[in-house]
């Protein structure tokens, strides 16, 4: 089970390992069966996006293997199949997947799956499709926040597993710089078309620089790209309505520049990695400090600086006590204007609540749990440090591929 900072390089420490892990291990024995594929490894994630990113990312690091990789096309043979659970269970009650031979299972954004409503599918693809068990396959969970009651149920698809955190989980990194501004809701147009022409005239929005611009509801999305589009900004917008080829679609246009502004609701916040975007706009604020999290992880990645502005008012006051923590703990200005709101906001233990970081997962729960106490486990005296992920099992040369919803 591991944590770390967004844009810090999840998705290698996962491929690496199980691309490694197949090419050395033990041979595996196949069942031969017409139209039925039987890979080696699963990584599960959670939207279409993510895994078409994480199959590319995949096949960048198998090259050279002499194994040609593949998209969606089964048949030729896979060892590696990134997919969503959703279209995956379909496949498999098709009998177009077994799962029977799988030596490494990694779930990427997993407390995102547990917890969204992906749980029953998880636990239909793991526990009840022939999967191997735990301790004969390898599992990976990971993830830029692990909260406790998550953790609680990962374990259940977990044995006597190591818990690695790195860097401030739950945080951002230095390199995003953080802004929070008063914005009343009848405002927040002008006030974002502002934002923009400094941006166009200060040279910021050429072609290789991108703002990703995040609202709450599909129809807002809509509408705020065809509000930009008619007022000269050109704009593209993703959301769980729009179709796989209109999604994928607007992101090609948006990391190729050619539409260098991106409206998109949490169907972005999570896992992309798209180069050069230079500013996160929260449009609309989310209702959890976790999903502020991974939004504005999609700038400052990999060592790049970044900016995320925060539009505030009075509909996010129970943000404001969280917002204030997670920016003076990332080194940020906060605003004085802010720090008042924080203090009259009422702790309440709700779904904000932070402590010490361990609201996001920064500590092993184990540790905290009288009913795990006295438990063995890997890990020790520290949840974090660099502990090496072993790998075995497999046949030679592993090829790719992908599914999803």
């Amino acid at each position: 089970m591991a944590c770390a900072q967004t844009g810090s390089g999840k998705t290698a420490a996962f491929c690496f390992p199980i691309i490694s892990g197949i090419m050395r291990g033990e041979y595996v024995q196949r069942p031969r069966a017409p139209r039925t594929s039987y890979p080696l490894a699963l990584i599960l994630s959670p939207t279409r996006e993510l895994s078409c990113q994480i199959h590319d990312e995949a096949r960048k690091f198998s090259y050279q293997t002499g194994v040609k990789v593949v998209l969606r096309e089964l048949e030729r043979g896979v060892d590696i199949l990134v997919a969503t659970p959703g279209r995956l269970v379909d496949l498999l009650e098709r009998a177009r997947v077994s799962l029977q031979v799988i030596r490494y299972l990694a779930l990427d954004e997993a407390d995102r799956m547990l917890d969204m409503g992906f749980e029953p599918q998880i636990r239909k693809i793991v526990e009840q499709m022939g999967m191997p068990p735990p301790g004969v396959r390898q599992t990976m969970l990971f993830s830029a926040t692990f909260p406790k009651e998550i953790q609680r149920l990962a374990c259940d698809f977990l044995s006597n597993y190591i818990f690695l955190a790195v860097g401030r989980v739950g945080s951002s990194t230095d390199l995003i710089v953080q802004r929070v501004e008063y914005v009343h809701e009848s405002d927040k147009r002008s006030h974002l078309m502002d934002l923009l022409h400094a941006q166009r005239e200060n040279g910021a929005h050429g072609k290789q620089a991108l703002t990703l611009v995040f609202v709450e509801t599909k129809r807002g999305a809509d509408s705020l790209e065809n509000w930009l589009y008619m007022n000269g900004f050109p704009a593209t917008s993703i959301h769980g309505d729009r179709s796989q080829q209109e999604r994928e679609l607007a992101l090609r246009s948006f990391k190729s520049g050619r539409t260098p502004i991106l409206v998109a609701t949490d169907v972005a916040a999570r896992g992309l990695d798209i180069p050069h975007v230079a500013h996160v706009v929260n449009f609309d604020l989310p209702n959890d400090i976790d999903d502020y999290v991974h939004r504005i992880g999609r700038t400052g990645r990999a060592g790049k600086s970044g900016l995320a502005t925060a539009f505030f008012n009075e509909n996010n006051l129970s943000m404001a006590k969280p917002l204030a923590e997670l920016m003076q703990e990332a080194n940020q200005e906060v605003p004085a204007w802010l720090t008042r709101y924080a203090s009259r906001a009422s702790y309440g233990g709700g779904k904000n609540r932070r402590s010490g970081g361990n609201r996001f997962g920064g500590r092993d729960f184990r540790r905290e749990s009288s009913f795990n106490r006295g438990m063995d486990y890997y890990g020790g005296g520290n949840s974090s440090g660099a502990y090496g992920i072993s790998a075995g099992y497999g046949g030679y040369g592993p090829g790719v591929t992908s599914a999803w919803d």
